[in-house]
C-alpha cells in the first residue's frame, strides 16, 4: 500500500519524523522482484523527466491509475523498466528516474539528523543506509536523487525537486563543514567535493 496524499496531513512539513516512519512501515507493496511472467510485451507508456506518466501521447491524470502502476514498477537487470504483474511484463519507458521526491522534513542536528522525503505520488521514504541519497553532476548541473525500492545497485530512484535540493544544501552549509555532506539516519552524504 502507498500512502496516499490525501491521508497526509496538510502540511508535509508538521510531521513528526516518528509519525513519518510509522506511515512508512504501513507501507505494502506487491513482490514485484520474486515475479517472472511469461508473457512480455511493450506498455506503450513512458515516465518523462518531470515525473508525469503518458500512455500513447496522453497524459495519465487518474492518481490512483498512476499510483497502481508506481506498485508494479520495476527496473530490469539491463537498466530498463517493466511493469510486472504475476502473469505479464511490459516495458515502459522512463526518461530520468521514476519518482520525484517533492517535500523533505528534517530533524536534528548533524550526525543525529533524519531527512524524510515525501514523493510525489504520497510515498514517503527516510533517508539512510537503506536509501542513500546521490549528488552527481550532468554538465555542470546538479542531479540529486534518492534511491527508493529495490537493490541499491539497481534499484527505483527519486529524483529531489529543485527546490529540496537547495533547502537541503542549506542544512548543509549549516551544519558546516569540508567538504559539504549531510546526514541522515546516521550516514554522510557528501553533496560537493
Amino acid at each position: 500500500m502507498v500512502i496516499a496524499a490525501s491521508d497526509l496531513p496538510l502540511h508535509f512539513g508538521d510531521l513528526t519524523l516518528a509519525e513519518a516512519a510509522a506511515m512508512i512501515a504501513d507501507q505494502k507493496l506487491p513482490p514485484v522482484d520474486m515475479w517472472n511472467p511469461a508473457d512480455h510485451g511493450d506498455s506503450y507508456m513512458e515516465i518523462r523527466a518531470d515525473g508525469r506518466w503518458w500512455h500513447k501521447g496522453g497524459e495519465i491524470k487518474r492518481a490512483a491509475l498512476v499510483t497502481l502502476f508506481e506498485s508494479i514498477l520495476r527496473r530490469e537487470p539491463g537498466g530498463s523498466y517493466a511493469l510486472v504483474t504475476p502473469h505479464e511484463k511490459q516495458s515502459i519507458a522512463v526518461a530520468d528516474l521514476p519518482f520525484r521526491a517533492v517535500e523533505m522534513v528534517s530533524e536534528g542536528e548533524g550526525e543525529q539528523r533524519q531527512l524524510a522525503f515525501r514523493l510525489g505520488n504520497g510515498q514517503m521514504v527516510i533517508a539512510g543506509d537503506q536509501h542513500p541519497l546521490s549528488f552527481a553532476s550532468v554538465d555542470g548541473e546538479p542531479r540529486p536523487a534518492l534511491h527508493v525500492r529495490g537493490p541499491i545497485e539497481q534499484g527505483l530512484g527519486a529524483r529531489l525537486s529543485r527546490s529540496v535540493f537547495y533547502e537541503l544544501v542549506e542544512l548543509a552549509l549549516a551544519d558546516g563543514g569540508e567538504p559539504l555532506a549531510i546526514w541522515s539516519g546516521g550516514v554522510r552524504f557528501v553533496i560537493a567535493a
